[in-house]
């Protein structure tokens, strides 16, 4: 049987790409408008609340803090806003070497609406300074 329109007998072998091209672009222009909500960077985690945890002796670890903003806080110290994992990997061995010892936990307190990159930037940070013991934790509600 043939199809088309054109002279008698003529068989109609092109395929009309126009249907497909549609659909192409409708799925280009989803894409388009779903791609901004799609950011990894801004996952919130949701630490564990504690309100009656003990917390380590001041001079047995190393207690790092993270608010919501992504400010570090080493030992009570800020850090500068946008701070490299260099450098926050040299302030830990700095208290390490001032402690006389290279087996220091570290604490890291994260606020409930702290974003995970800066929890993880810290957490690396930690682990290229030696760090063997790390906890996460969230900052007890009592001290909010």
């Amino acid at each position: 049987m043939a199809m088309g329109g054109g002279k008698s007998g003529e068989v109609f072998s092109d395929i009309n790409v126009t249907p497909l091209t549609d659909v192409f672009l409708v799925l280009l222009v989803i894409m388009i408008l779903i791609a901004p909500l799609i950011d990894k960077s801004d996952l919130k985690i949701k630490p564990p609340e504690t309100h009656n945890a003990k917390k380590d002796d001041e001079s047995k670890a190393i207690f790092i803090d993270i608010d919501k903003e992504g400010q570090i806080a080493i030992n009570g110290k800020f850090v500068e806003k946008g701070a490299d994992s260099g450098s926050l990997e040299e302030r830990i061995k700095d208290l390490q070497r001032r402690a006389g010892r290279q087996d220091l936990p570290v604490t890291v307190n994260a606020d409930g609406d702290s974003k995970q990159k800066d929890v993880v930037a810290v957490m690396s940070a930690a682990a290229a300074a030696g760090i063997k013991r790390m906890r996460v934790a969230t900052i007890q509600a009592s001290q909010y």
